[in-house]
């Protein structure tokens, strides 16, 4: 059985242990990173020829062109026919969730005018093309599908292009029903860093996008890293992570599982528990024990709870919300009687569950946010993916005669003293000239 640590507020050290438990290895892989360097550098350079070779070597997957590895509208459209009624109604079920959440969230464009005439706004339009990585391989993630290309849709992207490796062939028929259920224009079987590279600096058959989302492992992170400034990038994230804060009313049963539903994605996940409660959390360790065995991925939550997971007694509710705004956890469950009363003492979450029944497995998969969060304590100044992340905002700036006088005075000025002497006299040009 996995050895979950014990810790407590109020040991001495109690800080130091926290920031060594939640700290991302920080390690830089020099084998990952001259590999994706090398992978970039060859898809950039030599294009499909590069992206066959990379294919065939790590993916085991034979063509002879690029376009062999893309798939026609009708696979999409076959998978989707060929699915079971409960998968297809979940699918569909769940889009319309997530596209119900994040009609929520659409930018607008607007304007005003000043005294002077002067007419300022903003522009909001969408990005033109997307590109949507999919993990493929060891498991498969329609529903990453949906939570990247639903709100992209929302917010008006006009082509989305997917990339999702088939190692040794092998298709996964979720995962292509889910892109013609969220609208996928294009889907190319290819994976890795070399998927990144294609969709970042284009080749003659696969397009380069403007933006690149989606999860995938530490070669794909790395080369969505590498390639950020030439296109935008959703984020770097790190492994999962969730923490529950519960006052001891919640069946331990309960809390024992959504802490194993999020050790399972792997074993670098992150699952801790905080209670006022010690006889609770004690209960808690005795269900881990007793329910583990039965789990199918029981050695990666094993792992995981013995590298990273916790349970922490805390002194009250109000000292286990300091810790989680210390931690900034991905995923944040507030499972006790009045959620919304601690709720306003969270500053720093990625998505916050509120009460006994919101289990973190139902934001994953379609209560309606995006599931794209930020983690290892980004969500102190970042946000869950959403529709503005494909929005482009543009400034308007309509000057009147009137307001080229009044504002050229005092563009004029700054410039003047910042030593821009262009500045000034194309500013002024306004004023004498008008």
């Amino acid at each position: 059985m996995p050895e979950v640590r014990r810790l407590c507020t109020a040991q001495p050290d109690f800080g130091e242990r926290l920031a060594a438990l939640t700290a991302i290895d920080a390690l830089f892989d020099e084998r990952v990173e001259s590999a994706v360097a090398e992978i970039l550098a060859g898809v950039r350079t030599r294009g499909d020829a590069a992206l066959l070779e990379y294919t065939r070597r790590f993916d085991r997957v034979e063509a002879a062109r690029v376009e062999d590895l893309e798939l026609p509208r009708a696979a999409l459209a076959e998978a989707l026919a060929g699915l079971d009624a409960g998968a297809r109604a979940a699918l569909e079920q769940a889009a319309a969730r997530i596209r119900r959440y994040h009609e929520r969230q659409l930018a607008v464009s607007w304007e005003y005018t000043e005294a002077d005439g002067t007419r300022l706004g903003q522009r909001v339009t969408p990005v033109d093309r997307v590109g949507i990585y999919v993990p493929g391989g060891r498991a498969a993630y329609p529903s990453s599908v949906l939570m990247n290309a639903v709100p992209a849709r929302v917010a008006g992207v006009p082509e989305l292009v997917m990339a999702v490796p088939t190692p040794g062939g092998e298709r996964t028929p979720l995962v292509l029903a889910a892109a013609a259920i969220a609208g996928v224009n294009r889907v190319f079987t290819v994976g890795g860093a070399q998927a990144i590279a294609a969709l970042a600096y284009g080749t003659r058959t696969v397009p380069a996008v403007d933006k690149i989302v989606g999860p995938g492992n530490a070669y794909v992170a790395a080369a969505k890293r590498r390639v950020f400034g030439t296109l935008g990038i959703d984020m770097v994230a790190g492994p999962s992570e969730i923490m529950v804060i519960c006052d001891g009313g919640t069946d331990p049963d309960w809390i024992a599982m959504d802490l194993f539903a999020q050790a399972e994605h792997d074993e670098a996940a992150q699952a801790l528990l905080l209670s006022p409660d010690a006889a609770f959390l004690e209960r808690v360790a005795a269900s881990i024990e007793r329910q583990l065995p039965a789990m199918p991925r029981r050695d990666i939550i094993r792992e995981s709870l013995a590298r990273r997971g916790a349970l922490i007694r805390v002194r009250d509710l109000e000292e286990a919300c300091e810790v989680a705004n210390r931690v900034a956890p991905e995923h944040l469950e507030l499972s006790v009687a009045d959620p919304r009363r601690w709720l306003e003492r969270i500053r720093h979450a990625g998505a916050v569950f509120l009460g006994r029944h919101a289990s973190e497995a139902l934001g994953d998969y379609c209560a309606g946010p995006s599931h794209v969060l930020p983690t290892a304590g980004t969500a102190r100044f970042s946000s869950p993916l959403g529709v503005c992340d494909f929005q482009k905002r543009s400034s308007l700036i309509e000057v009147s005669k009137e307001g080229a006088r009044a504002l050229g005075a005092i563009a004029a000025t700054l410039a003047d003293h910042e030593g821009l002497p262009a500045h000034e006299r194309s500013a002024r040009m306004r004023i004498d000239r008008s």
